[in-house]
């Protein structure tokens, strides 16, 4: 047996009903008690993004201004929380990372890495929610994945 309390909203009267056990509410993603205060956590997201750059011969010109532009779009959104590299790929051979940088016909693919730090999400899968959902909005047309989510540990 439990008892809840219900507010009838027409006067604002609070109403005690005692009800069974197994009927009081529950967290449907926790399956604890709403009442109770769940424990959050900061993680740090890290993602990549594919970048294009039209009209380009080298390499680091490309960088250059793919990172410069996702910078743009982040601080004009307010974003600047939000660190922007050049993003590395392994060497097949030698597996020596280089920088994710392709060019053809004057056109450049960059791989990105973006990083930022969500705060008091509910798991893994919510910081990663909210880290795309924050940057896909401001770089919007550009494809991102997450690559790894770490949880920053407690200062207490």
């Amino acid at each position: 047996m439990g008892i809840i309390r219900l507010t009838c909203a027409p006067r604002a009267r609070q109403i005690y009903v005692r009800v069974a056990a197994s009927t009081l509410a529950t967290n449907r993603k926790t399956g604890g008690s709403p009442d109770r205060p769940r424990h959050m956590t900061n993680y740090i997201v890290a993602m990549e993004a594919a970048w294009l750059v039209r009209d380009v011969d080298e390499i680091d010109d490309a960088i250059g201004v793919a990172v410069s532009e996702a910078g743009k779009r982040l601080n004009s959104e307010d974003m600047d929380y939000v660190e922007v590299e050049v993003g590395a790929t392994g060497c097949p051979a030698c597996g020596e990372p280089f920088d994710s940088a392709f060019i053809a016909a004057d056109t450049a693919l960059v791989g990105l890495g973006l990083e930022m730090e969500v705060f008091n999400a509910d798991g893994e899968e919510h910081a990663s929610r909210i880290a795309k959902s924050e940057v896909g909005g401001a770089l919007r047309d550009v494809p991102l994945s997450v690559v790894e989510v770490i949880e920053v540990p407690d200062e207490d």
